[in-house]
């Protein structure tokens, strides 16, 4: 931790963060970052000249931030080395879960707008939503009950489905690269969804998909990842 006067709490403060990256690229791979230590709340990145660089992740759980600082510092990110400490004051939303939220009349209305935008977005979902909560048109093909295509032989290429459109190759590199013998990933551009990762080695392969199988890059999308086919 690079301040040891703050003390541990839900929400971890990283800096020196690559400021050529895009607001909304760089929230997602934030959090495909760190949801790997536990549930994510928020993840705020703002792109005023002042905050440039810069950005917080709230976890649900003060364990969670702590693993986070100790395992995720000085991690090339957008080839820039993370800083992280503990925040130095509690985020709203974990003030809003606690009840000491205060409003702040310049948010308010932005807040509202908001909460209106994220309401519509659930209605439309839930009336979308079969299957056991996963829409029918994100359901990976090879993933459905009582498929007749038989499942591709082990070996060091993986199929990744079932992924959100705008998933990047950078948040793909940093998920898969934690496993030995990552080589590359490689993004269909005409067929958003989708991706291959390659390994060295079909033993290697099986690991990296046996730990990230089902991971969620958003609450929506859980990977569906198989053996690719040849």
């Amino acid at each position: 931790m690079l301040s040891g006067d703050i003390p541990p709490n839900q929400t971890i403060y990283i800096n020196n963060l690559n400021e050529k990256v895009k607001k909304e690229e760089l929230k997602r791979s934030l959090y495909a970052l760190f949801s790997q230590y536990g549930r994510i709340l928020d993840v705020v990145a703002l792109k005023t000249p002042k905050l440039r660089g810069q950005a917080w992740v709230v976890f649900a759980e003060v364990t969670a931030a702590s693993n986070a600082v100790r395992q995720m510092q000085r991690f090339p990110f957008y080839d820039k080395p993370m800083r992280i400490q503990y925040a130095k004051s509690k985020s709203d939303c974990v003030a809003k879960e606690d009840g000491t939220f205060v409003p702040r009349e310049k948010k308010k209305k932005q807040e509202e707008k908001a909460a209106e935008k994220k309401r519509r977005a659930e209605e439309a979902q839930q009336s979308a939503q079969t299957n056991g909560g996963m829409p029918c048109s994100q359901v990976p093909r090879q993933a459905k009950p009582g498929s007749q295509e038989p499942a591709a032989a082990p070996n060091n290429i993986l199929f990744i489905q079932n992924l959100p459109h705008e998933t990047t190759k950078m948040v793909l590199e940093i998920l898969f690269q934690q496993y030995p013998g990552f080589t590359e990933v490689r993004m269909i551009e005409a067929k958003p969804g989708i991706a291959f990762v390659e390994f060295s080695d079909d033993v290697q392969s099986s690991i990296a998909m046996q730990a990230l199988q089902g991971f969620k890059i958003t609450p929506q999308n859980p990977m569906a990842i198989t053996y690719a086919k040849k």
